[in-house]
């Protein structure tokens, strides 16, 4: 082989090696960029919990759904992952430095990515190289991830296909029904809305509950005890069942003829109600004074007794007459009418007395009343006593009655002289007849 032969051989080994190693650089270059080797970002660190051990390197960090950078690295450590993120500059300086951060998931079974949040009060710092983002701790994000943990394990237990068949039913039953679907969730909050301020009052009447529960566990024997007697009762009832056939027959029978009267005589009842309606009206008024009126006439049932002397030897009348000075008779301007509007009353005497009239007077019928017999001045011998004028003939009359008994004549046949023997003897006393 000659020299130029082998110097051939050697320059095209070279070439090929040459073109080996070009392709073998192109291709680092394109993975290096397709790595965002070359390009610029500002390196910060997320320290995480123990989710953001499932976040991936490349992962996407995101702002309000718009990609600001990668995950460059994830470091485990005791408190749970140390997450490097590179961020692109131009958006990194858009950035406040008292961002926060979250781990969603793309979809309900896709990887993480990193959400940064921006607060209301956002700082005016920047975000720069170096600086430390903390995992948003808030009551919302907590829940969610709280969630997220408990989901997990379920979605995991659940087979693939039998989970589509349900996603697949789901969103056929859910197609086109997203505004009755929001109405109906927007209700269910406010009906939570208004539960919430009842829940002390809820959990007090479950501790109630169970006080009651256990008041029934200590009286279900007598509970079961009154059961097993019911039951001897259904028994009963059950033998008895023919009687109570022909009772309910006889029932409606006396049901028919109530009918038969009340068509018949329901006009008849009608007016009796109309016409006793007064009546009723005035025992309405004076029904207070019923039980002294109950009262008076029980203690009139020893003096009756009394009377007619039961329980001695001398059974009969025993009277004791009174003369009271007349009413006499009416005159001009005493026209008879019932004027007295007093209503019910009661009057309780002491035992032994009988007054003429009541302690607030006779009853107002029109007339001019007497003063009463135990009066000061009321039986006068000179004038309209009660016995009228002296020998007149109302006190004939009264002398005759007095004095027929002990002659044992009848009351016309004593003498029209016997008043002017025995009135002034008489007149004003007590007779007492036996």
């Amino acid at each position: 082989m000659s020299r130029d032969s082998t110097f051939a051989t050697v320059r095209r080994r070279l070439l090929g090696l040459a073109l080996l190693l070009c392709v073998a650089l192109f291709l680092s270059v394109t993975v290096a960029t397709y790595q965002g080797v070359f390009r610029p970002s500002v390196d910060v660190v997320l320290r995480a919990a123990s989710t953001g051990n499932q976040l991936m390197p490349d992962s996407e960090v995101k702002v309000r759904g718009m990609t600001v950078g990668r995950v460059d690295e994830v470091r485990p450590t005791d408190e749970g992952a140390e997450l490097h993120l590179a961020l692109e500059p131009d958006k990194a300086r858009l950035l406040p430095a008292n961002v926060s951060a979250r781990l969603l998931p793309r979809t309900l079974f896709g990887e993480r990515y990193v959400s940064l949040d921006v607060p209301e009060q956002a700082s005016s710092t920047r975000l720069a190289a170096g600086d430390v983002i903390s995992q948003d701790r808030t009551r919302a994000s907590v829940e969610l991830e709280t969630v997220l943990a408990d989901t997990m394990p379920v979605l995991q237990a659940v087979h693939p296909d039998d989970l589509a068949v349900t996603l697949n039913s789901l969103d056929q039953a859910l197609d086109g029904r997203g505004e009755e679907v929001g109405d109906t969730i927007t209700r269910l909050n406010q009906y939570v809305e208004g539960l919430n301020p009842s829940l002390p009052q809820l959990q007090e009447n479950l501790r109630q509950l169970v006080g009651v529960a256990e008041t029934y566990e200590q009286a279900a024997p007598d509970v079961l005890q009154a059961l097993g007697d019911l039951s001897v009762t259904s028994r009963t009832l059950v033998a008895q069942q023919q009687d109570l056939r022909s009772l309910t027959s006889q029932l409606t029978t006396a049901s028919n003829d109530a009918t038969g009267f009340l068509e018949a005589s329901g006009d008849d009842l009608i007016r009796l109600g109309e016409s006793s309606r007064p009546t009723a009206d005035v025992l309405a008024k004076y029904s207070p004074q019923y039980p002294c009126l109950l009262r008076s006439l029980t203690g009139i049932i020893p003096l009756v007794d009394d009377v007619f002397g039961v329980g001695t030897d001398e059974p009969g009348a025993h009277v004791t007459l009174e003369v009271v000075p007349p009413r006499g008779e009416y005159v001009p301007g005493e026209e008879p009418s019932f004027d007295d509007e007093r209503g019910p009353r009661c009057y309780d005497y002491p035992p032994g007395t009988r007054p003429q009239y009541p302690p607030d007077g006779p009853i107002q019928d029109g007339s001019t009343a007497p003063a009463p017999a135990d009066a000061p001045g009321a039986a006068s011998s000179g004038g309209a006593g009660g016995l009228g004028l002296i020998n007149s003939p109302q006190e004939r009359d009264a002398m005759s009655t007095v004095l027929a008994p002990s002659m044992g004549v009848p009351a016309s046949t004593v003498p029209q002289w016997g008043s002017m023997l025995v009135g002034p003897v008489l007149r004003g006393a007590e007779v007492s007849y036996r």
